[in-house]
């Protein structure tokens, strides 16, 4: 831990370990540096430990830090945290993000876990111990449409994939760039696909965009998964829809309130937490599959995270701009 702002060039919330070693090799020597696996609120910081921060998504920074910050550096695709941040502070705090280091690492979980579902690995792996196949007939990909809701960097990726696996893939997105996509609306996307996966940005307007109503117009069966920002998809929804039947199987790698989520399961402090007792219900199902935010997280994509971060700080620190800036 550094022990202030003046003795550390860029203090790195949220780094696992994994990633903190990649760090040190790829960061100049002579680049003062210091780390946690804790998010800010975990370690109850007065003032910041430096003037220049690097996070991840679950990190909540205090208004009162921004008057004291030269830098914002995440390490993730999203940003809509730190736009959250810098538009309730009304401070201009230069912030940069990394958006293309994890677009296959997502992309492969994406299909992980829509063909775990569709599958029913769950239950294959319970009835392994009396070796019984009753109930385990599962789908294949091939043949089956696949809605890809945001086609960005993430999102084409799956579309990708989906198209090697046989899949009829459709996406949706309000700019539509990618001229080898098939488009359609969300409302035109949902009644005819066999799954649905999120891949889209957080932003006002989209809050809550995989709500009851619309996602209660999804075939009889139909598998949803986000591997996007969990206030896309609302959690008492989704556990309406598995109850009425309506869905087939729920796959999550991001939750609403993830930062009180993560620090409540983390520290063993959230029984009475309403939202961690809700996922907690989900997780117990069979047609449900729960990962911790971990869909980034391959020695490939740590590379590449790692070395786009080193490059982002060394821009930083020389220049006090980002080679990937938040957008305005």
């Amino acid at each position: 831990m550094a022990d202030g702002p003046e003795t550390t060039d860029v203090f790195f919330f949220e780094a696992f370990k994994e990633e903190a070693e990649a760090l040190r090799r790829l960061l100049p020597s002579g680049i003062r540096a210091a780390f946690t696996p804790l998010t800010i609120q975990e370690c109850a910081y007065g003032l910041p430990p430096s003037s220049f921060i690097s996070i991840r998504t679950q990190s909540v920074i205090p208004h009162s830090w921004a008057g004291l910050l030269d830098g914002l550096l995440t390490r993730s695709t999203g940003y809509d945290h730190v736009k959250a941040f810098l538009e309730a502070s009304r401070r201009a705090v230069p912030a940069g993000y990394l958006p293309l280091y994890c677009s296959r690492a997502v992309a492969e979980q994406a299909v992980l876990l829509w063909m775990a579902l569709l599958r029913k690995l769950r239950r294959q792996i319970r009835q392994l111990v009396c070796f019984d196949r009753d109930g385990l007939t599962g789908g294949e990909c091939l043949g089956r449409t696949l809605l890809v809701a945001g086609v960005g960097n993430i999102g084409s990726e799956i579309c990708r994939l989906g198209r090697a696996l046989g899949m009829d893939v459709v996406g949706t997105d309000i700019v539509r760039k990618h001229r080898d996509i098939r488009y359609v609306s969300l409302a035109q996307g949902v009644p005819q696909a066999d799954v649905i996966v999120c891949a889209m940005n957080l932003t006002e307007e989209n809050r809550e965009i995989f709500r009851y109503e619309v996602l209660k117009q999804a075939k009889p069966g139909a598998v949803f998964v986000n591997i996007a920002r969990g206030e896309l998809s609302p959690h008492n929804d989704l556990l309406r829809l598995l109850d009425e039947g309506r869905l087939g199987g729920v796959a999550l790698d991001v939750y609403e309130n993830e930062a009180e989520l993560a620090v409540g399961l983390r520290s063993g402090s959230a029984g009475g937490n309403e939202t961690v007792q809700a996922y907690l219900g989900l997780k117990d199902r069979e047609n449900v599959i729960l990962t911790p935010h971990n869909a980034f997280n391959t020695t490939e994509a740590l590379q590449r995270k790692a070395g786009q971060s080193a490059e982002q700080v060394v821009r930083f620190l020389s220049e006090k701009t980002f080679v990937w800036s938040v957008p305005a």
